[in-house]
């Protein structure tokens, strides 16, 4: 059976926040993929999580912030700024911030798509949540 074309355009507002406290505006998603982008405003610092069975694609679209990534004994701190790609692969701790003036905006892709709420649990991370 064919998958329908599907069309929308980004939500003025958010749709929800995420396991994370950033504010996501729900995009499209296929059977192997979906796709939203997420916002953190000036001086704030997401709550660092885990996925149980998602891994991203993350693309900066504005702002400045950093994102910090974990995976066992490897651990490393990324400078975010509009045009930077970067992954979360499963089973890797993340936090990231925005350090600049403007609000964080992060287009990202999760394989598979998002499952819900439960996907995402708490973890040590790098900076305080705010």
């Amino acid at each position: 059976m064919a998958v329908p074309f599907s069309s929308k355009t980004l939500p003025e507002a958010p749709d929800l926040m995420a396991p994370d406290g950033s504010a996501v505006r729900v995009l499209l998603s296929l059977p192997r993929g979906g796709m939203a982008t997420f916002e953190l405003p000036p001086g704030t610092a997401s709550i660092p999580v885990r996925h149980r069975t998602v891994e991203e694609i993350w693309f900066v679209l504005s702002g400045t912030g950093e994102m910090w990534r974990k995976q066992g004994a490897r651990e490393e701190v990324t400078a975010l700024e509009p045009g930077v790609c970067l992954t979360v692969p499963l089973g890797t701790a993340f936090q990231f911030r925005c350090t600049g003036a403007a609000s964080l905006t992060i287009l990202g892709v999760t394989m598979p798509p998002w499952p819900g709420q439960d996907e995402a649990y708490r973890v040590d991370g790098k900076w305080p949540a705010r």
